[in-house]
């Protein structure tokens, strides 16, 4: 079960002018479930996008980069698949993403290079392109402006549940709408982006302005999340401003853009600790807090060493204050010169170790009632300078195993 995450309201969602999505059952990988997604865009509306770093990302990363050229972010829509990463095919991985444009522009009548194509499930194995595309007239069917909810079930893989995020706000003198859904449980340590993210705004934004956002957003959302460390192979998130609403946003002296910018980055953050709290087997959601670094680079190393430490999760997922784990992964981070002496450890509100070793107040019991709750925050103060950063990870169980073990079964 997700670590205090409910299923979302599809009521509580706000539409987004200028956006569509609907979903099909194409049996990509599994009959019955929906698997397809077309968000569409109305012409005028513009496109920026992250992703992974992987050197084996996936034929639709490839094409997705090269169509975001090409249209000059003139998109108009996106189509989404599970069950298939298209993610170590070759040629005919990439011929697949192509096509799939092609034949849904063919549908739409846009150009091919206006299409967003983007895939995930299982790597190395090939698209069954005949049954997406057979899908797309279902989908066209059901676009409709409020089915958000149904969108983020569409693009499911080991999630137990839909991630959907939704906030609007008075901005200047006109409201806004932020909507976005994500996927991803498993093989989460994004670098660049998230497993698969997309977030859309009714305000028309410049596109420069549009893409240093999208990494921005990114930066202070998904590259600040890992489950198990791994970087997929498909890591994408899209940022969509369709330009419905009222509001104009040229550049970044516009009193606007600050308030408009921090929505769509407390969007892109409510999708990514939602990936956390779905993590694969998680039963705690942990914040690692680093504070008093030279420089937030530093902080965000010593963070993941706490992050992704094995030993670290495993302690919090058996409620064991066994927290040297948590030193020793502060000192093997990678900071050549940093001084125990002046490291602070806290563990909520229980200040564990200082001066290079345990407080003298600390008592296990302590330490034993934090360890027991389903949310935690792990604190560590370098005392090298100002910089800080935060983290979001999950605690490591034998269901993690399990799923993966199972994952193509």
């Amino acid at each position: 079960m997700p670590v205090n995450l409910a299923a979302p309201d599809p009521s509580a969602l706000h539409p987004v002018a200028g956006l569509e999505l609907g979903t099909a059952r194409a049996g990509i990988r599994k009959p019955g479930r929906r698997d397809l997604l077309v968000v569409h865009m109305a012409e005028g509306a513009r496109a920026a996008g992250v992703f992974t770093r992987n050197r084996f990302c996936a034929a639709p990363v490839i094409v997705c980069r090269e169509h975001l050229v090409a249209s000059a972010g003139a998109i108009r829509a996106l189509v989404v698949n599970t069950g298939c990463a298209n993610a170590g095919t070759g040629a005919q991985g990439l011929a697949s993403a192509r096509q799939t444009c092609v034949d849904l522009a063919g549908l739409l009548g846009c150009e091919p290079s206006a299409i967003l194509p983007f895939s995930t499930g299982v790597i190395l194995e090939h698209l069954p392109l005949e049954r997406l595309v057979a899908g797309l007239p279902a989908a066209l069917d059901d676009l409709a402006a409020n089915n958000w909810a149904q969108a983020a079930e569409a693009i499911m893989t080991t999630d137990t549940i839909p991630k959907v995020a939704s906030r609007q706000a008075t901005i200047g003198s006109a409201q806004v709408s932020v909507t976005g859904i994500a996927k991803g449980a498993g093989m989460i340590r994004p670098n660049m982006a998230t497993m698969l993210g997309f977030v859309a705004t009714d305000a028309a934004i410049a596109p420069k302005l549009l893409q240093r956002w999208v990494q921005e957003a990114a930066d202070e959302s998904f590259n600040r999340i890992t489950v198990d460390g791994d970087t997929s192979t498909n890591d994408s998130f899209v940022l969509v401003a369709t330009g419905a609403g009222a509001l104009r946003v040229a550049d970044e002296a516009s009193p606007e853009a600050g308030e408009l910018r921090a929505l769509i980055t407390a969007v892109a953050r409510d999708l990514a600790t939602a990936i956390v709290r779905d993590g694969e087997g998680a039963t705690k959601f942990i914040t690692v807090r680093i504070e008093g670094a030279r420089s937030e680079t530093e902080a965000a190393a010593v963070a993941y060493a706490i992050a992704h430490s094995p030993l670290v999760k495993t302690a919090f997922f058996a409620s064991d204050p066994n927290l040297g784990r948590i030193l020793a992964a502060i000192g093997y981070a990678g900071v050549d010169d940093l001084e125990v002496d002046g490291i602070d450890l806290y563990l909520d509100d229980v200040h564990v170790a200082t001066a290079g070793g345990r407080h003298p107040d600390y008592r296990e019991e302590d330490g034993q009632r934090v360890m027991k709750q389903a949310e935690i925050t792990v604190r560590a103060l370098l005392g090298r300078g100002s910089a800080a950063t935060t983290v979001w990870t999950c605690d490591l169980s034998h269901d993690y195993v399990s799923i993966n073990a199972d994952y193509r079964s």
